[in-house]
Parts: C-alpha cells; sequence; structure tokens
C-alpha cells in the first residue's frame, strides 16, 4: 500500500468509528498501524542495505 493512501484509510475508519461509537478501538488501532508502518519501514530499509552489500 502507498504511503498517500494510509492517511485515507485512516479518515474513513474514524468516521466509521465515530458512527459506531468505538473511537477508543479506532485510537488504538491507528497506533498499532503507526507501529507496524515502522516496523516495515525499518525492515525494508534493513532488506535494501543487505542487497547493496552482496
Amino acid at each position: 500500500m502507498n504511503t498517500k493512501w494510509y492517511g485515507t484509510y485512516a479518515l474513513l475508519l474514524g468516521i466509521v468509528s465515530f458512527f459506531t461509537g468505538e473511537l477508543v478501538t479506532f485510537i488504538m488501532l491507528g497506533f498499532i498501524l503507526i507501529a507496524l508502518i515502522n516496523i516495515n519501514t525499518t525492515l525494508k530499509k534493513i532488506y535494501n542495505k543487505d542487497n547493496e552489500q552482496s
């Protein structure tokens, strides 16, 4: 998924969570999503660094 779509996806989930009353769940899932994006970015950097050295 392209990074420009993360904001759109979060906005859509925020609107849905507002109408269903699940704001706390939305906030917690947002933290989890941010953590997973950071892990993914770090792993890609490590992978690219290892491929350059080979």
